[in-house]
């Protein structure tokens, strides 16, 4: 079932093992996710829920709440699904094996980084995005063109302006637009922070369900808030992701949620934010 005719890819899911014993937990934060726990979700899973939703591939992303910076799982769901799928690998860029890992998990086939500094096992904001040990690996995935996938908070803002500044090739994608307040509604102040990085081209945004239901909380509305966000950014710099299964709706229902939200924009920049940037960033996704 196609929930649009425009093709659709998503950036931003999971899949978990329900085989502990060959996959072990590690989770980052020493506690694991409540979602990873409750909703595990095998390679074949996923395919089943974007067949049902019409999501022609994915940019799976580490489940880091379930394994940490072990990526053995996602790597070999990739493998055997190639066709439909990339992987998005997390390290900790601190590590002193660091670019080590890094080729590592290219060498398994994966297309992105991942770095977390903060969520629901960890919470409040890490400070080490500007640390210089973690200055190679930002200029690795700059000349390798490997995107970076950023789990954060607005506070982590100023600390990610000054690697950006320094490694102006690398792309800089920020999980869940960087979990802004958006619920003050226009002009949205409160995402001030946010708004004022548009001028900063290597900085991309993933729109997540938590986007879909923020933008609809509060005075927020969708056609108040995706027109700002495409006027400031451009659809070029914006991409889906389902959040599937961290997010407890099924996948068709939150794209037809996420359909409503994009609904106030014109048909180029929809396909643009539901595949186009997502094929400029992740090749093999084409």
């Amino acid at each position: 079932m196609s929930l649009t005719d425009l093709k659709v890819i998503d950036v931003h899911c999971h899949v978990v093992s329900p085989d502990r014993a060959r996959y072990p937990l590690a989770p980052i934060g020493g506690k694991q996710s409540d979602w990873s726990s409750e909703r595990p979700t095998t390679p074949e899973q996923l395919l089943a829920a974007m067949d049902e939703a019409g999501v022609a591939k994915a940019a799976v992303v580490q489940a880091s709440t379930a394994y940490g910076h072990d990526s053995s799982y996602l790597a070999d769901s990739i493998t055997r699904f190639p066709e439909r799928f990339t992987g998005v690998f997390s390290i900790d860029p601190l590590a002193p094996d660091a670019l080590q890992q890094m080729d590592h998990w290219v060498g398994r086939g994966m297309t992105g980084l991942r770095v977390f500094t903060t969520g629901s096992t960890m919470p409040g904001q890490q400070t080490w995005l500007d640390d210089e040990r973690a200055f190679p690996i930002w200029e690795k995935a700059g000349k390798a063109k490997l995107p970076i996938a950023v789990q954060m908070t607005a506070d982590g803002i100023p600390l990610l302006l000054k690697i950006v500044a320094r490694f102006p090739e690398t792309a800089f994608l920020l999980d869940h637009l960087a979990r802004p307040v958006i619920t003050d509604g226009p002009p949205y102040v409160k995402a001030s922070s946010l708004f004022d990085l548009a001028r900063h081209p290597s900085i991309y945004l993933k729109i997540t369900s938590r986007t879909v239901e923020h933008c609809q909380s509060g005075q927020a509305t969708p056609a108040t808030f995706m027109p700002k966000l495409v006027a400031a950014f451009g659809a070029s710099r914006i991409l889906w992701g389902s959040n599937f299964p961290a997010h407890a709706a099924t996948l068709p229902d939150i794209l037809k949620e996420t359909m409503h939200v994009l609904s106030v924009l014109d048909r180029a920049d929809q396909a643009m934010i539901l595949a186009g940037t997502a094929e400029r960033l992740y090749p093999t996704l084409k």
